[in-house]
């Protein structure tokens, strides 16, 4: 959930068991179904047509930040084998767009320009140095770079950007090549810069022309023989290029800011007011997305008869398309609620069923939801795979603490499932805590996760303290365990204290 200050090659790491079996619950793969088998390609290779369609879709934006996607469907889709799905993904993975979960699903992520750029530097000291090293063998021999300079020529007549990007791609792998320097071409192939061409040839589009010229004179200076003037002229082409996505990405980014900021607004306001009081409990929350805006989910809506509606959640994935979707998550439980007399295991029910017709596939949410009654301090609860909020009794010297799970998988994750549902009844100061894995999966330098049992040794010791400070606590116990580490999930807390009885 927090980054480790791990570096920018291997700043992804695997998921934790317990994320592996939750996504097997979650129905992430069928079982039953056939897929193509790895290494079915016919030449053992990616598809090159496959891999550059999948590689600019990706780039685009085709699949929401925070989308989970099953490989061997993406395969069959792009008519690839399952292995090269799973290379051009890992490759994905190096450029911090993608999180790896085996070798059949994947979550994917925003690009960082930021990145891009670090990566654009390091590709110019990389190549001026392969023009140094290259050019006493293609001194009188570049022909087929001036080939691959003419293709290029052609492509952006034709407004071809596929076809552009293969032939720059083989332009300065000729001349890494020709270098006989393995580390080059390794670090090359490490910073995925084929790739890096292909998301970035768009954005720089008004520029091509210039920018396919630019290769002329390195054409000339290798031809002569002039190691020092083509790695310069390398160098000064690839910083060029970068000049140029920089442009596109602050007038890029500042739009994509403006519009976050309005969502962040649009998104604060699906949340309860803090003004909302619930008769004989005393009600603390805390929420905060990984990114501006996030999936996870929490609310408090008042029902006939006195009743109230607590519900908590966490959608599949961050960002703008986990938000979308918790706001349609919110708006099914909502109008299944407000049903009359209906028991709570056939609201998630129908919220299940709503949630799986209108969503993309592979979606899901946890999904914690209760029905208090103040008068009897009784809560009706069904929980749909979220982490199970506990309540904490303190008496006789000793704290029981009382999870609150059900039967039943996450919304969204089959299309029709059963849930159960369960009863607890109240006493006086006891205490409800709803959390979100965000907090559980806090991990220090280590990647070890703060876990449940340290939360549950935590909460054991706040008998005497208000819901504002058990929040606090928390907290503070995590930035520590942490040290500050980013955050890398959205943390949701909802801190509930009975306080005395309420008149009938």
């Amino acid at each position: 959930m927090f980054d480790k200050g791990t570096s920018f090659l291997d700043r992804h790491t695997q998921p934790s068991p317990e994320h592996n079996l939750r996504s097997k619950r979650m129905g992430l793969l069928d079982e039953g179904k056939k897929y193509p088998a790895t290494g079915s390609g016919r030449s053992g290779q990616p598809n090159k047509l496959g891999r550059a369609r999948l590689a600019k879709e990706i780039f685009s934006g085709r699949y929401l930040p925070g989308t989970a996607v099953l490989l061997p469907e993406i395969a069959a889709e792009y008519q690839m084998d399952v292995d090269s799905v799973l290379k051009v993904f890992a490759d994905f993975q190096t450029l911090g767009m993608v999180t790896l979960s085996g070798k059949h699903t994947a979550t994917v992520h925003s690009p960082n320009p930021k990145e891009m750029h670090e990566a654009y530097e390091i590709r110019a000291a990389l190549e001026e140095l392969g023009g140094r090293a290259a050019a006493p063998a293609l001194k009188g021999n570049i022909g087929e770079l001036q080939r691959e300079l003419n293709a290029m020529r052609a492509a952006v007549r034709q407004l071809d950007f596929d076809s552009f990007t293969e032939h720059d791609v083989r332009f300065h792998r000729i001349i890494l090549q020709a270098s006989q320097n393995e580390v080059l071409v390794r670090v090359w192939n490490t910073l995925a810069v084929d790739l890096r061409i292909r998301g970035s040839v768009e954005k720089v589009a008004g520029n091509l022309p210039e920018i396919v010229e630019s290769h002329q004179p390195i054409i000339h200076a290798l031809g002569r023989g002039q190691g020092r003037e083509a790695g310069l002229l390398l160098r000064n082409h690839v910083e060029t290029v970068l000049e140029f996505l920089k442009k596109s990405d602050s007038g890029l980014h500042r739009a994509l800011h403006k519009d976050l900021e309005l969502a962040k607004d649009v998104q604060q306001a699906f949340f309860p007011q803090h003004s909302l009081s619930i008769p004989g409990l005393t009600c603390e929350t805390f929420y905060q997305p990984a990114q501006s805006i996030g999936g996870d989910y929490y609310d408090f809506f008042p029902l006939q008869g006195g009743r109230w509606g607590i519900a908590i959640g966490d959608v599949s994935g961050k960002g703008i398309g986990a938000a979308l979707l918790m706001a349609s998550l919110q708006a099914s439980l909502k109008a299944q609620a407000l049903h009359p007399h209906l028991d709570v295991s056939i609201i998630m029910s129908e919220v299940n069923r709503l949630v799986h017709e209108s969503s993309p596939g592979h979606f899901f949410a946890s999904l914690f939801y209760g029905e208090y009654q103040p008068a009897t301090r009784v809560l009706k609860y069904v929980n749909a795979g979220h982490n199970p909020p506990m309540v904490l009794r303190w008496r006789d010297g000793r704290c029981d603490v009382f999870p609150l799970e059900t039967e039943g998988t996450p919304v969204g994750a089959l299309e029709a499932t059963e849930y159960t549902s369960a009863t607890i009844r109240f006493e006086i100061g006891d205490v409800l805590v709803a959390y979100t894995d965000g907090i559980t999966e806090a991990e220090d330098c280590r990647g070890e996760f703060w876990g449940q049992q340290r939360l549950e040794n935590l909460l054991r010791s706040c008998r005497d303290r208000t819901p504002r400070q058990i929040i606090q606590c928390i907290l503070d116990e995590i930035s520590a365990f942490s040290k500050g580490n980013s955050l890398r999930d959205d943390v949701t807390l909802v801190v509930v204290r009975v306080k005395d009885k309420v008149k009938p």
